[in-house]
């Protein structure tokens, strides 16, 4: 057994970076983080335009939870992943189950053409809770307890409850939530950003301290839940032109989001 858990690890912080970005995040809050998520985010209307055309809203949402958890080893962005998913299944609603209609789907995909196998054998374990859910059931995991769904995915498919997809399908789970149901719902406090390489990347600019520790305190100093700073920096650290010109023409702090990219 290791000393680690008792030792106090002193990281590295530049406290004026730090301060700055707080400042930034105060004066957008979470207000500015809904706006980037439904009139920015082209995974938001993708979303959409896949509910519009299934008119089936617990379809709808289970495809959006197993999409999320076979969306890494992507072969293109994942705005352009996103819409072929929903243009694939706006004409092929699935019929014989969901697994099933990802075998026909993954192989033939221009953008999450990798690990095709693993990825069916992920939706394969986690059918069967879909199954058993029912639209009274995803209403409840969206208005009262998204932290619940992040536990009883993570059970399903034998992950951590911070692996990056667990936590990926939660946010696209209040995407799809706030579409069906038509109410705004603040993601928990208690659900971790997810992982990922640029947040990696963009977290080395304030401190050495593991990123999901650093956005964690961050969050809850700003009052802006983990997902929500996700989706304000989303546009910072992409290279979506698209998505630029939309946030300058959607929201009117643009400009302070992108200030976060020169700090």
């Amino acid at each position: 057994m290791t000393l680690d858990r008792f030792i106090r690890v002193k990281y590295k912080v530049d406290k004026a970076k730090v301060a700055r970005l707080k400042g930034i995040l105060r004066e957008l809050g979470l207000e500015c983080a809904r706006t980037i998520e439904e009139k920015v985010d082209l995974q938001f209307d993708a979303l959409r335009s896949l509910h519009e055309n299934l008119d089936d809203g617990e379809l709808f949402i289970k495809l959006v939870i197993a999409n999320s958890i076979v969306s890494y080893q992507l072969t293109a962005k994942g705005e352009r992943w996103w819409w072929e998913f929903s243009q694939y299944f706006s004409d092929n609603p699935p019929t014989e189950g969901i697994a099933e209609a990802y075998a026909e789907f993954l192989p033939v995909s221009r953008t999450n053409r990798r690990l095709v196998a693993g990825k069916i054998k992920r939706l394969e374990k986690l059918e069967p809770f879909l199954k058993e859910l029912t639209l009274d059931d995803l209403r409840r995991y969206y208005f009262d307890n998204m932290v619940a769904l992040r536990d009883d995915l993570a059970i399903v498919l034998g992950s951590k409850k911070n692996a990056k997809t667990i936590v990926f399908a939660v946010k696209m789970f209040g995407y799809a939530g706030r579409i069906t149901f038509g109410e705004f719902v603040p993601y928990p406090m208690a659900i971790e950003i997810p992982d990922d390489v640029r947040i990696n990347t963009y977290t080395k600019r304030f401190t050495n301290e593991p990123p999901v520790s650093f956005w964690q305190k961050i969050a809850e100093e700003v009052s802006i839940p983990p997902l929500h700073i996700d989706s304000i920096l989303w546009p910072v650290l992409g290279e979506n032109e698209e998505v630029k010109e939309r946030l300058k023409k959607h929201c009117n702090k643009a400009e302070k989001v992108l200030e976060l990219t020169v700090l």
